[in-house]
C-alpha cells in the first residue's frame, strides 16, 4: 500500500478536552453533547469533526469519479454528512452511523446517482465505515 498523506493529532482530556494538529491548523475545544450526559460546553465534538471531514472528502470522490466520466460537478454540489454516536448490537461498545445526501443542482439525477455509488466505493471514509479500517494500535 502506497500512502499519499499523513498528519498527526494529539488530544488531551478526551471528549472534555482539546484536540490540535501537529502543524497547528487545526486546534479545537471539545466538549461532551448533552444528549451523551455532557454540559454541551462550547466545544465540538470527534462526530461533528467526522461529519465535516467525511463531507469534504466524499465530495471530492464524487468530484474525481464523475471526472474521469466527463461529467461536471458545478461548484454548488453539496454533501452533507449525518453522523451518530450510537450503542453496538453487541452490547461491547459503540459505533459510529453516517447518512450523506448528496446535492448536485440541474444534473440528471440517474447520471449522479451512478457516480455517487462509485464515489462510496471510492472515498476513504465510506471504505472504512463499510469495511473496518486498517486500525494500528501502539502503546507510546
Amino acid at each position: 500500500m502506497k500512502v499519499l498523506y499523513t498528519t498527526r493529532a494529539t488530544a488531551t482530556g478526551g471528549r472534555n478536552g482539546q484536540s490540535a494538529t501537529e502543524d497547528g491548523k487545526v486546534a479545537v475545544r471539545l466538549s461532551v453533547p448533552k444528549e451523551m450526559g455532557g454540559d454541551g460546553g462550547p466545544g465540538t465534538n470527534p462526530e461533528q469533526l467526522f461529519a465535516t471531514g467525511y463531507s469534504a472528502c466524499f465530495l471530492g470522490a464524487l468530484r474525481n469519479v464523475a471526472g474521469k466520466a466527463k461529467v461536471t460537478i458545478p461548484p454548488e454540489a453539496t454533501v452533507t454528512a449525518e453522523v451518530s454516536f450510537a450503542d453496538r448490537e453487541d452490547n461491547v461498545g459503540f459505533t459510529i452511523k453516517a447518512a450523506l445526501t448528496i446535492a448536485v443542482p440541474g444534473a440528471d439525477r440517474a447520471v449522479i446517482e451512478d457516480l455517487v455509488q462509485k464515489a462510496h466505493l471510492v472515498c476513504p471514509y465510506s471504505h472504512a465505515l463499510t469495511h473496518a479500517g486498517d486500525v494500528a494500535l501502539t502503546v507510546a
